[in-house]
């Protein structure tokens, strides 16, 4: 009787003993929470990355960047909530319209009020490791972060000052390798420890003036970049708004601080040069400005001039960028945290690359409205899929805390994408997203607007100084040319739309009086660019 019991015992043991393995590996399976890298630029246009195609896929590819596409999601209709930087940035970090975080405008001397609720503090509260690197554009301290290190202001291209507790200091060299080289020493500081982590890389690249760093200054100078359909848009068929903006490429955009054909001194950020870096400028600027003083373009000619010489400075600052984000995903690779890590890559709005004859951003026309957003998510996503679901700047916030397996604040005001990043559209996802644009009289002089934009059409109020709508079928009208908004054809979208933006400002919180009480503060500070 004696070894049968044996017997038993052992085969009890040996089930108790693999039972509580294999329990306790499910269990610490649960607990292991995957880091985050959100990679973030400012200004980068969609049409400039090639997994988005368009034309400059071919002729300005990026390979990293295609990376994360490749190997997870692409958006197709990420859109912002108000496209220009700062407010970008502060619904990012706070998962709410600027009417409800405070800020919705760059002018005025705008703080980030950083003592309300954010997902990095969330994400702290959470067990994770917060870190943010590069541009925060907010004004005032980073808060909610365990790290940080960021430009002040807008920041310099070349030798860039960072703020960090301590204080400000200066660094030499160019500010998208600095950034990278900060985010990688970062990584290295944490990929041992027990907790998991956040990182923000946000890049000051590619913002006006568009200066490349020098190992790309010569890139595309010989590059003739193909040019929009719409470089020589006469604005027929448009209301007062895009006919009266300041932000064209012919009269806007300057010869010297944008397009660097400088007569004496430099200016900008490129004052900052020293000796090496200024030899390696003049290398690559002064035979074009030489062929400019002695071409003596006008008209068309040089309006197709300072295109290509835009095109070939902003789409080499992006080739920095694409390089940076090369070096991150390589390096998680090589310390084996890829498997456990998501990367996004997005930036704070879109922005006009010639289309309509502009530069920047701000109108809530699709090159502007539009952000690229790509999410990479070993295990969880589908390699090389894309989502034409309607996901904002809005629902960062959410997503990131979902991603960790926490709970979204209730004030937040977006949706978390998560299921969509699963392959799960749910069926009661957004089918219209609201935008509202404040910055006016200001830079570039947009007219103040709000709308609301599904996946087929857009109806936008210009208000302040004018009561104008406009109404687009971008199935029809795919480059925004033609208000129908009066057109018989359309009462009833007109009708449906109206009803919808009405609805969307009452989900939203944003009251006609909210309206008028931010603009009468903002003009208090705009009068002297009335």
């Amino acid at each position: 009787m004696k070894q049968p019991i044996q017997i038993l015992f052992l085969v009890l043991f040996v089930v108790c003993f693999s039972s509580c393995r294999t329990s306790g590996s499910k269990e610490k399976t649960k607990t292991i929470k995957p880091n985050i890298v959100f990679i973030f630029s400012d200004d980068h246009a969609y049409q400039a990355i090639s997994a988005y195609g368009g034309r400059l896929k071919d002729e300005a590819p990026t390979p990293n960047i295609d990376r994360i596409a490749d190997e997870g999601m692409l958006f197709n209709r990420c859109v912002v909530t108000n496209s220009i930087c700062g407010p970008s940035r502060a619904t990012i970090i706070s998962g709410k319209y600027g009417h409800l975080n405070g800020f919705v405008s760059n002018e005025g001397g705008t703080q980030f009020d950083g003592s309300q609720l954010t997902f990095p503090k969330v994400l702290q509260q959470g067990g994770y490791h917060t870190g943010i690197i590069g541009k925060w554009h907010l004004g005032s301290e980073p808060t909610g972060f365990d790290y940080w290190e960021v430009l002040p202001g807008q920041g310099f291209y070349y030798n860039p000052k960072f703020r960090t507790v301590d204080g400000i200091h200066e660094e030499t060299g160019y500010v998208t390798d600095i950034i990278t080289d900060k985010a990688i020493a970062y990584l290295d500081s944490v990929r041992t420890s027990d907790e998991p982590f956040m990182l923000m890389v946000q890049h000051k690249a590619p913002h006006r003036e568009w200066e490349p760093g020098p190992n790309e200054l010569s890139l595309y100078k010989d590059v003739t970049f193909s040019e929009p359909e719409t470089l020589f848009d006469t604005y027929e068929g448009r209301g007062s708004a895009a006919k009266e903006q300041d932000m064209t490429i012919d009269l806007t955009m300057r010869m010297d601080r944008d397009l660097k054909m400088f007569e004496n001194e430099k200016l900008g950020t490129t004052a900052r040069l020293n000796k090496e870096q200024e030899k390696a400028w003049d290398k690559v600027y002064d035979p074009i400005i030489k062929y400019y003083r002695e071409a003596d373009l006008s008209g068309n000619d040089l309006v197709r001039f300072k295109y290509q010489r835009y095109m070939q400075d902003y789409l080499a600052c992006i080739a920095g960028v694409d390089k940076s984000v090369g070096k991150i995903l390589n390096y998680l690779k090589e310390i084996g945290l890829d498997k456990n890590t998501i990367v996004v890559y997005s930036s704070d709005q879109g922005f006009y690359l010639g289309e309509h004859g502009w530069f920047d951003k701000r109108f809530m026309y699709e090159e502007s409205l539009r952000t690229p957003l790509l999410v990479k998510w070993p295990g969880v996503i589908s390699p090389g899929t894309q989502s034409d679901d309607i996901v904002s700047n809005l629902d960062f916030a959410e997503t990131f805390l979902d991603m960790a397996g926490l709970n979204i604040p209730q004030q937040m005001q977006g949706e978390s994408f998560v299921p969509i990043l699963k392959g799960e559209t749910p069926a009661d996802w957004r089918k219209e997203f609201y935008y509202h644009y404040y910055e006016y009289p200001s830079w570039h002089m947009v007219k103040r607007h709000y709308g609301i934009t599904t996946d087929r059409y857009k109806l936008i109020h210009f208000y302040y100084d004018v009561d104008e709508w406009e109404l687009f079928d971008l199935k029809e009208d795919p480059h925004e040319m033609n208000n129908v908004y009066n057109d018989e054809k359309y009462a009833d979208v007109k009708a449906d739309l109206h009803e919808r933006l009405i609805k969307l400002r009452e989900k939203y919180k944003d009251s006609e009086e909210l309206t008028q009480d931010y603009l009468q503060k903002s003009l208090k500070t705009l009068k002297h660019l009335k």
